[in-house]
């Protein structure tokens, strides 16, 4: 993981990456998770296919589950606001955890 301050950006926005290891994905129930997740703070929350340029809202269903994320691809998580910190380190968390589903499916 990687989480950083990004000065250029403004004082409140930082930024992780994280590599998808789930077999299958960023398939649905993982996306549920993740927009569920990043709807629990108040920081605005973007999100990204490393190789991509556009940025998607993190709280849209819809906006990442077209994501298409593969196994193998890296997000970048991006989150300004007071608790943007807090929200990236566990969006990150989420992923690493492979959104907390069993490895067998």
């Amino acid at each position: 993981m990687t989480l950083e301050a990004k000065r250029a950006a403004g004082p409140g926005v930082v930024e992780g990456c994280v590599q998808v290891t789930h077999p299958i994905g960023l398939h649905a129930r993982p996306s549920v998770k993740l927009t569920q997740l990043a709807k629990s703070f108040s920081a605005a929350v973007r999100l990204r296919v490393a190789e991509e340029e556009d940025w998607v809202d993190a709280k849209s269903i819809v906006r990442v589950m077209a994501l298409k994320v593969k196994v193998g691809q890296s997000l970048v998580f991006e989150a300004d606001g007071t608790d943007a910190a807090q929200a990236v380190r566990d969006l990150v968390a989420l992923v690493e955890r492979n959104f907390d589903e069993r490895a067998a499916e």
